[in-house]
C-alpha cells in the first residue's frame, strides 16, 4: 500500500495529496473545493479537538455556538475586518427553490424568493458574536467573558488542497470580552501559549511564537499573535493565530460597559483560533515515503495487535493471548487496536498500519506462544524487537514516550538546521531557493520593502519572534537601519 506513494524527493506536494487519501483521512467532495473527513482522519481530529478543548476549559472558557449566517450590515460594521475577507465570502440571497416550469423535475431559485438582505455564510464570527454580546454587557461585573465556540466556516478558496485550504473547514475560535487593555493583551497572549504547548506536547511540532506585521496581521486586529511552524519541505506553515483586538468591535458595535468608577467606557477584545489545517501540520512535519507517521499522543490508537495463524486452534490461542495484553495496555490507558480481520493476510495489515502511521505494531505468532514473547514494531524508525510478554506493558509505555519525544527532537533538529542567518539580498535569495525554512534577517519596518521581498521571492515575514535577536543592523533589502531580524520563509 505505502509503495504506490511517490516520494517526498520526488514531488513532495503530490506525495502529501497521495498520502491524505491512501490513508484514508480525506477525500475530495462533490462540491468543488470542500472535502470529506473520513472516520480515521476525525478520529485523530476529535483527539486534537478534546485536548485543546480540555486546555481551554482548564483557563477559564466556556463553549457557546453562534449563527452561520451574518446579515451584510453586521459583517460590514467593522470596515477592516469586512474588506480582509470580502473576497472569500459566500453570500445567501435568496430562501426558496421552486419546481422549474421550463424543465420537467428540476428546480429554480424562487425570483420571489430574494432576502431582504444579504446573509454571509460566516467566514468568521467577530460580526455576530459582538452583535450579540451589546445585549450580555452593561457592567464590569458582566466581564470578562471567556467564549469559544466549535464550528464550521467557509472561505471561498480558488486554489484548494485538503486539510491545507479549503473552501469550508473545521476551527474553534475564541472571542472573549474584557475591562482593560491590559486583560485583554494578558488573554492574547494566554491563548498563544495554549496553542503552543498543544503543539509542542500532542503533535510533537516545534513552533515559533511571534508578532505579524501589519500587512499579515488579521483584519481588524490591532496586533496578531502566532505559532509558525517548518514542514520538512522548508515550507512555513502558521499552525495558530491569537489576535488582540483593541476596541475596534466594540467600537464597531457599540459594546459598552460601566467600568468601576462609574464611567462608560468600550469593551477590550481578543479572538483566536486553530482549525484542521492543523491536520495538514501533522502530515507533514513527522511521515515519510512508507505514510503516515503519528505520534502516539494523537494516535486514533497507540498499538495495533496483528494475529499470525493457519487455523482456527492457533487463532483462538492468540485472540486469548491478545485480549489480556489488551486488558494491560488499557488499564495503563493505552489505546490498543487488535486486528482479527479475516480478509487480509498479515502482509497487507502490516503494510496498511505502517501507511496509517501506527506507533506500535505487536505481531503475535505460534512460535511467539511458545517462547511467551511478541514482535514489537515501531513506526518513527521502523525498528523492530522481541519482547517477552512478563515485560510488554512497561516497555510499551516506555517507548511511546519515547516515540513522541524522539519525532519531537527530529522535528526540532530539523527546524533549527533550517534556520539561517543572512545579511545581504543575494544570500536571502540563495539560501530561499538552495535550503529553504526560515531565513533571518534584517527588515526596515516598512510595508514597502516586505511587499517588494514578498514579490521577488515569494517568500513572507512569518512572524517577529517574541524571543528573536534585537539587535540593530541594516535591512537585508533596503540597506535602512533595522532594530531586529525576523524570520521570513515561503509558506502554505
Amino acid at each position: 500500500m505505502g509503495k504506490n506513494l511517490t516520494s517526498r524527493a520526488e514531488d513532495y506536494s503530490k506525495w502529501y495529496n497521495e498520502l491524505v487519501v491512501k490513508a484514508d483521512l480525506a477525500e475530495n467532495s462533490a462540491v468543488r473545493g470542500c472535502m470529506v473527513i473520513k472516520p480515521y482522519g476525525y478520529a485523530i481530529w476529535e483527539k486534537m479537538q478534546a485536548e485543546l478543548d480540555r486546555m481551554f476549559k482548564e483557563t477559564g472558557h466556556q463553549n457557546a455556538y453562534f449563527p452561520l449566517f451574518v446579515p451584510k450590515s453586521l459583517f460590514e460594521a467593522e470596515e477592516k475586518n469586512a474588506e480582509g475577507f470580502a473576497k472569500e465570502c459566500a453570500v445567501v440571497t435568496h430562501y426558496r427553490l421552486q419546481n422549474d416550469p421550463d424543465r420537467e423535475g428540476k428546480l429554480r431559485v424562487d425570483p420571489e424568493a430574494k432576502l431582504e438582505e444579504e446573509l454571509v455564510v460566516r467566514p468568521t464570527s467577530e460580526a455576530i458574536i459582538w452583535n450579540t454580546y451589546k445585549g450580555w454587557i452593561q457592567s464590569y461585573r458582566d466581564l470578562p467573558i471567556l467564549v469559544n465556540q466549535w464550528a464550521n466556516v467557509v472561505r471561498w478558496e480558488m486554489r484548494t488542497r485538503l486539510f491545507l485550504r479549503t473552501a469550508e473547514f473545521l476551527w474553534q475560535e475564541g472571542h472573549t470580552a474584557h475591562a482593560t487593555q491590559d486583560e485583554a493583551w494578558e488573554e492574547t497572549k494566554l491563548i498563544n501559549n495554549v496553542y503552543a504547548t498543544f503543539v509542542e506536547n500532542f503533535m510533537a511540532i516545534p513552533v515559533i511564537q511571534g508578532l505579524k506585521t501589519e500587512s499579515e496581521r488579521f483584519a481588524g486586529a490591532d496586533e496578531t499573535m502566532c505559532i509558525e511552524a517548518l514542514m520538512q519541505d522548508g515550507k512555513a506553515l502558521q499552525a495558530g493565530t491569537s489576535h488582540f483586538l483593541g476596541q475596534n468591535f466594540a467600537k464597531a458595535f457599540d459594546v459598552k460597559f460601566t467600568n468601576r468608577e462609574g464611567k462608560q467606557d468600550y469593551v477590550w477584545a481578543t479572538s483566536w483560533g486553530v482549525s484542521t489545517r492543523l491536520m495538514g501540520a501533522l502530515i507533514m512535519t513527522h511521515s515519510d515515503d512508507k505514510g503516515l507517521v503519528l505520534p502516539p499522543n494523537l494516535a486514533p490508537f497507540q498499538v495495533v495487535i496483528v494475529p499470525i495463524y493457519k487455523n482456527d486452534e492457533q487463532f483462538d490461542k492468540i485472540a486469548t493471548l491478545a485480549e489480556s495484553i489488551i486488558s494491560d495496555l488499557k488499564e495503563r490507558g493505552i489505546s490498543v487496536k487488535f486486528d482479527n480481520r479475516d480478509t487480509l493476510r498479515p502482509g497487507a495489515k502490516f503494510a496498511q498500519h505502517e501507511l496509517q502511521g501506527v506507533p506500535l505494531r505487536i505481531a503475535i505468532g505460534p512460535k511467539d506462544l511458545e517462547d511467551e514473547t511478541v514482535e514489537l514494531a515501531r513506526r518513527d524508525n521502523l525498528t523492530k524487537q522481541t519482547v517477552i510478554l512478563d515485560r510488554l506493558s512497561v516497555v510499551v509505555e516506555d517507548l511511546l514516550e519515547e516515540i513522541q519525544e524522539n519525532l519531537f527532537t527530529k522535528a526540532l533538529e530539523y527546524r533549527n538546521s533550517h534556520i539561517t542567518k543572512v545579511e545581504t539580498f543575494d544570500q536571502f535569495k540563495d539560501v530561499l531557493e538552495t535550503k529553504a525554512g526560515f531565513i533571518s534577517a534584517h527588515w526596515d519596518g516598512t510595508a514597502e520593502t516586505e511587499q517588494k521581498i514578498k514579490e521577488l521571492t515569494k517568500a513572507t515575514i512569518r512572524c517577529i519572534p517574541l524571543d528573536g535577536d534585537t539587535e540593530a543592523g541594516s535591512c537585508v533589502y533596503s540597506g535602512n537601519p533595522s532594530k531586529q531580524r525576523v524570520l521570513f520563509a515561503k509558506a502554505y
